[in-house]
């Protein structure tokens, strides 16, 4: 019995590093993609393709909610310090946008559970992004009634981007559940581990 206790845990152990290995790759790449995003030209600052928000999509998929929030703060956070827009006009708009998408994406998640799929929950994210954005940028940037006018056309934008993020999330996820390192990441939204495998054999005491 001894064994096997300490066997369960051992593979608890493993199964946690391994979720750290990969959230911090999953970061890494977020904040690199958020960082190159921000230095390609773009009519406003709040127009962003958002291929970042795949990383995130692939976090919330397989690990649950607490990894996509862990890694959409860290992706903001790491990423201003490296731009240096630390507590910039910008890094509000971004902080707005990617903190009502995730709330979003892992309500959706939560709520519609194997419901709804990567396309349906980055398109939320999207429009959730659009709408925190243009209220940070009436807020601190342009008082203006004519900025209302770009809802329609930023939101269109949005949406067509969360669709194109969320079949590149789907395709992602695709690839890496067909690894064995990520066999058994189908974590719940609520953000809990996947229950380890039941030892069948049985060991004397």
């Amino acid at each position: 019995m001894v064994t096997m206790t300490s066997s369960v845990a051992e593979a608890e152990e493993l199964e946690r590093m391994r979720r750290r290995i990969f959230l911090g790759l999953f970061a890494a790449l977020a904040v690199a993609l958020h960082t190159l995003e921000a230095l390609l030209p773009s009519p406003a600052p709040w127009f962003r393709l958002g291929f970042a928000n795949i990383l995130t999509l692939t976090a919330l998929f397989l690990y649950g909610g607490r990894a996509a929030w862990s890694l959409t703060l860290t992706r903001i956070g790491v990423g201003s310090l490296v731009l240096g827009t630390l507590f910039s006009p910008g890094f509000f708009l971004s902080l707005a946008g990617g903190t009502l998408a995730t709330a979003l994406m892992v309500g959706a998640k939560a709520l519609f559970g194997q419901r709804i799929g990567p396309v349906g929950v980055s398109a939320l994210g999207a429009c959730g992004h659009a709408a925190g954005q243009l209220l940070v940028a009436w807020l601190l940037l342009v008082r203006h009634p004519g900025l209302l006018n770009l809802f329609p056309l930023f939101f269109l934008f949005a949406l067509g981007t969360g669709i194109a993020n969320g079949i590149a999330a789907s395709f992602l996820l695709d690839l890496l559940r067909s690894h064995h390192a990520f066999g058994g990441s189908t974590e719940s939204s609520t953000g809990n581990p996947p229950p380890l495998p039941e030892k069948n054999e049985r060991t004397p005491t």
